[in-house]
């Protein structure tokens, strides 16, 4: 059987002349094209071991076997040229260097040795040819080499038609992979193609194969050669599924390089087009049109140097670069912020209070203040031209705004609009920015650049899209800013909102001063609780008080009513809305501090008209009156509070309390039942109540003896305070007479006057302190149909705040101690014995804290 199919490779061992040639076979010399019948008879008694590391030697294969260590040598010269059969057997751990007969293998493959060559490096290299597969059967020599008997193992060999079309099979993978993979040489296919015997198929395909040792010691330790070209199967269809992967990669990726050469030399042939017309390349157009707009921008210095900076570094960049778009992103931002531009102020102070008063009613004490400012700049303009130049630190004060409002009030009174009315009235920009619910401290001061996807902070954004450096810049619900790990908002508003610092504002992202000085910042809120000590020491304080009837009616004549009108498509001939029902509709359907809500209604009552016209079923002219707005708007959503029918029973008294959203009453309702000591607090009261509720028990327990109380009524009874609307938290110090009052109602059998309400905070000693709200806890007096009350007497001076019309219906009773309050809150005859009542849980409004 010819064996020359497996000569591939060998041609360096004719042509290396420095080595050495040790022995060289008879077959060798005739260019191994022999027979392997001729080969010598396999003998059985014992053989040389030589151990191979990291290869695995098949039968009927040829190898060089380069050799190096001083025992494989001696194994080499003892037995050569008279035995040239040595047993090929690998190692388990190719790591090691000598390893032991444990560490090798018990199949290997019996070879012939056909040439031996000495390098110049004292190393020696071996031709050598597979013969059989064998076992080794046990080791009979371990010093200076191994020596081992060895068995022969046949392979079984099925000659039918499964193995027929297996081998079809394996022939034609091999030669797929072969197409696929162009280091291996076209001959092999040909080679594969034309053997017929099924075991030299095997190792011909196995030794060609990229195969771990592990595996490949394994196909060789298969007996079946059915199943060697099985699992030769497996790896060729693995072994292709990788090769034609690879290509498809290569393929795409080849074609992306392509289309990116492709691209580039376009690119480059248009440029030299464009050169040869005298027109720029894009590259080159966007950077003279950024160094014109940094030229035109009127830059400060700094700046300027910090943009031309970033011009070189974008003229040196490839435009393919990614940064080169970071770059130009950051200036076209430069050189699109307001750095000079400014609208002219309108100094006519009666033009400003004209505008003013188109748009609010009332307000008077804010119009005023927004009158003194533009006063106070039109005297600097005037008086700076009369008296000549002027120094630099003069002219940065007098550019200065200086003035930072905050209007501070309950939702729907117009805080928001009266700063697009101030804009109007100085003719300048108005620019808003919401400030609810911002946790992250960047949204203020920007993102640095050094992050994918930065941007300028809002107040920089804001002010880029206003194109203007000096507008009127709100600040909406400054009292809602949030706070955690990402940083404090509201610390980042302290620079912008300080006129001696904030004319060097450093945004993260431009990262070079900006002036905000010349902006008039305007902040809105609800409270003044939730806003920083610092940042409120940095703003103005103006606060806006809730509407009255007659302002809220006066409102809906003037503004809000005309306004529906317009928005629902009507004419004003077609509606007449008659006070009687404006009132309807601020009594039965809104209650609030402000008209939002109102407006809301009146626009509803509008649409439905709008509906009528339409349809053709209306008449020239609308006229709504109070009873009509039920068919509008249906039931009243509230009722008047029956406060006379509430307060019949002792033990209940009428506290005024002051929330977010204005003034409001509340119920205080106190029982007693059998019991020991106990006292019990009721309504979700936060600790300041629950501790003016223990003052104001102890203070009556002190003066039952004075008041007609048994003085031991404690010992045997059980007091319960109760406030209703238990479902919404309430706290602070100014119920402390009310539930004074309520407590000494019960235990004495006094009722309280029905149209009395009373607030203020109380001592252990009796003594009455002031409280706050007291002209929004007046108007919600008003509002309920209240004619007293009762307030402590250093909050006289507040009721300068209260409109006139209010104090003219109330009558005001200042106490110091809570013995004034009793006297003029109980009635002076106790009432009857009556069963009392079921303890309430309704509520005179949502949203209300005591």
């Amino acid at each position: 059987m010819v064996n020359d199919f497996m000569d591939f490779g060998l041609e360096d061992w004719d042509e290396d002349d420095e080595d050495q040639v040790l022995y060289e076979s008879e077959e060798f010399s005739k260019r191994y094209n022999f027979e392997v019948e001729k080969a010598e008879p396999l003998s059985t008694d014992d053989l040389p071991v030589l151990p191979l590391r990291g290869v695995v030697v098949y039968p009927m294969m040829w190898l060089p076997l380069p050799i190096g260590q001083r025992r494989s040598i001696r194994l080499v010269e003892d037995n050569l040229p008279e035995n040239r059969m040595i047993a090929l057997v690998t190692s388990k751990d190719e790591n090691i260097e000598r390893p032991s007969p444990e560490q090798i293998h018990t199949i290997g493959t019996a070879a012939q040795v056909h040439r031996v060559l000495r390098t110049p490096d004292g190393t020696i290299r071996l031709l050598v040819q597979g013969m059989e597969r064998i076992r080794v059967v046990e080791y009979v020599q371990e010093q200076p080499y191994l020596r081992a008997r060895v068995e022969v193992l046949p392979e079984i060999i099925e000659d039918d038609i499964k193995m027929e079309a297996l081998m079809r099979a394996v022939q034609d993978l091999f030669r797929r992979l072969i197409d696929l993979e162009p280091q291996m040489p076209d001959e092999l296919a040909v080679m594969a193609m034309n053997v017929e015997n099924a075991r030299q198929l095997a190792y011909l395909v196995a030794s060609s194969l990229r195969l771990d040792v592990e595996e490949a010691q394994k196909l060789l330790e298969m007996d079946s050669v059915y199943e060697k070209l099985l699992r030769l199967t497996q790896l060729l269809n693995k072994e292709i599924e990788v090769l034609e992967l690879g290509r498809k990669i290569q393929s795409e990726a080849q074609g992306e390089m392509e289309r990116m050469q492709r691209d580039f030399f376009l690119r480059e042939q248009l440029k030299a087009i464009q050169k040869e017309l005298g027109e720029d390349d894009e590259q080159s157009a966007d950077i003279r049109e950024l160094e014109e707009r940094i030229a035109a921008a009127q830059m400060p210095e700094e700046a300027e140097k910090e943009a031309r900076r970033e011009l070189d570094r974008m003229r040196r960049m490839p435009i393919q670069a990614a940064e080169y778009s970071v770059i130009k992103t950051y200036l076209d931002l430069m050189v699109s912020l307001p750095w000079q531009k400014t609208t002219p102020d309108n100094l006519d102070i009666e033009h400003a209070r004209k505008v003013l008063d188109e748009d609010h009613y009332g307000l008077d004490e804010i119009k005023e203040r927004i009158l003194e400012f533009l006063a106070v700049r039109k005297l600097r303009a005037e008086r700076k031209s009369d008296e000549g130049e002027e120094d630099l630190h003069d002219r940065i004060r007098r550019e200065r705004e200086g003035v930072v409002l905050c209007f501070v009030g309950p939702p729907g009174v117009g805080k928001t609009s009266l700063g697009i009315s101030i804009a109007r009235a100085m003719n300048r920009k108005f620019v808003r920015l919401a400030l609810g619910g911002i946790r992250d401290e960047a949204e203020i001061r920007g993102f640095r650049r050094t992050y994918i996807g930065s941007m300028p902070g809002r107040i920089i954004q804001s002010l880029r899209r206003v194109e203007s450096k000096n507008p009127v810049f709100m600040l909406d619900e400054v009292d809602k800013l949030g706070r955690d790990f990402r940083g404090d908002p509201s610390s980042a508003l302290l620079e912008v909102l300080d006129p001696e610092q904030n004319r060097e504002f450093r945004d993260h992202y431009l990262d070079v001063p900006f002036d905000l000085s010349q902006v008039m910042f305007i902040t809105t809120a609800n409270v003044l609780d939730t806003i920083p000590g610092p940042l409120q020491d940095r703003m103005e304080i103006i606060q806006l008080s809730s509407y009255t009837e007659d302002e809220k009616v006066k409102i809906a004549q003037g503004y809000l009513l005309p306004r529906q009108i317009r928005e629902n498509g009507l004419r004003p001939e077609e509606v007449t809305m008659t006070e009687a029902a404006l009132r309807e509709i601020i009594q039965g359907y809104t209650r609030e501090a402000g008209v939002r809500n109102m407006e809301r209604e009146i626009g509803k009552v509008c649409r439905k008209i709008a509906a009528k016209i339409a349809a053709g079923t209306a008449p020239e002219t609308t006229v709504v009156d109070a009873p009509d707005i039920y068919h509008y708007l249906g039931k009243r959503r509230y009722h008047g509070e029956e406060i006379a029918e509430r307060v019949e029973i002792p033990g209940v008294a009428v506290g005024l309390a002051w929330t977010m959203t204005g003034g409001d009453i509340m119920f205080f309702e106190a029982t007693r039942v059998p019991g020991e000591k106990g006292f019990t607090l009721t309504g979700q009261l936060g600790e300041v109540m629950k501790e003016s509720a223990q003052a104001a028990l102890s203070y009556v327990r002190s003066r039952a003896r004075d008041l007609g109380i048994d003085p031991d009524f404690f010992k045997t009874s059980d007091i319960h305070l109760h406030i209703p609307a238990g479902a919404i938290p309430k706290d602070g110090p100014s119920a402390g007479i009310t539930m004074a009052t309520a407590l000494a109602s019960l235990l004495t059998g006094r009722r309280v006057r029905p149209d009395t309400g009373m607030t203020g905070e109380i001592t252990l000693r009796g003594k009455v302190l002031p409280v706050g709200g007291i002209k929004e806890k007046v108007l919600a007096a008003a509002r309920f149909g209240l004619t007293t009350v009762i307030l402590p007497r250093h909050n006289e001076a507040d009721l300068d705040d209260v409109p006139e019309t209010v104090r003219e219906r109330i009558h005001f009773v200042l106490v110091d101690t809570v013995d004034e309050v009793l006297q003029a809150a109980l009635e002076e005859v106790p009432a009857e014995a009556v069963e009392p009542p079921a303890l309430a849980a309704e509520s005179s409004a949502p949203g209300r804290a005591g």
